[in-house]
């Protein structure tokens, strides 16, 4: 019931500045449960953005009354990576030695903010739902922790996928939940849910 809505949310998006990637934003109103009407949408060249600051972003909505205030800070990030699972980081006895080092009880207070990180392996998933009149699926996994969000490439035609990647997320609330959904890629269609499981940090 608001025309001048506040949200003060904040997320954290993964951007390889190798690529020319553009922030797409919707915004949408909901009637019901059932409803949903699409208010507006703007774009971000992340390319354009000045490093390191704080850009205070005023986005009129393209074909719609109104826009969008934002901040966006471009800054390096450490700790968060996907690899293979031959070339695992943390694979290295010395490196592990190092972390260990890095982590341990008399160093609890050199920095407040770098709690840990946490590396997950997605191997595979066995009987998944078939999704697609063929009897397959075209399964992903997406993995979010907090705010941060990573996802394996998609597996066609299978339900049992194997993707055998490594995933590192920098850890900012010991509190956080990792959720690790598989979806069925649906081509421009939204993704159809195929299962989802729920892991608290502090039961790892």
């Amino acid at each position: 019931k608001s025309a001048n809505p506040q949200w003060r949310e904040q997320f954290d998006f993964h951007y390889f500045s190798d690529r020319k990637d553009m922030l797409d934003i919707e915004v949408w109103r909901k009637d019901n449960k059932k409803h949903e009407e699409l208010l507006g949408t703007c774009h971000v060249d992340i390319a354009a953005l000045p490093m390191k600051q704080t850009n205070r972003l005023e986005l009129p909505l393209e074909k719609h009354p109104g826009s969008l205030l934002m901040l966006v800070v471009v800054a390096p990030c450490t700790g968060v990576s996907i690899s293979d699972l031959c070339v695992c980081p943390l694979g290295d006895p010395s490196e592990r030695q190092q972390i260990s080092q890095r982590y341990c009880i008399k160093n609890s207070f050199r920095d407040i903010k770098d709690i840990g990180f946490l590396q997950v392996k997605v191997l595979k998933a066995v009987d998944l739902l078939a999704a697609d009149f063929s009897g397959k699926s075209d399964p992903f996994c997406v993995l979010e922790l907090g705010n941060d969000m990573l996802q394996t490439h998609t597996v066609y035609k299978n339900l049992n996928p194997e993707w055998n990647k490594v995933f590192t997320f920098p850890i900012k609330d010991i509190h956080d939940v990792l959720e690790v959904t598989v979806f069925d890629e649906d081509g421009d269609k939204p993704p159809d849910f195929l299962g989802k499981v729920a892991i608290p940090l502090l039961s790892v």
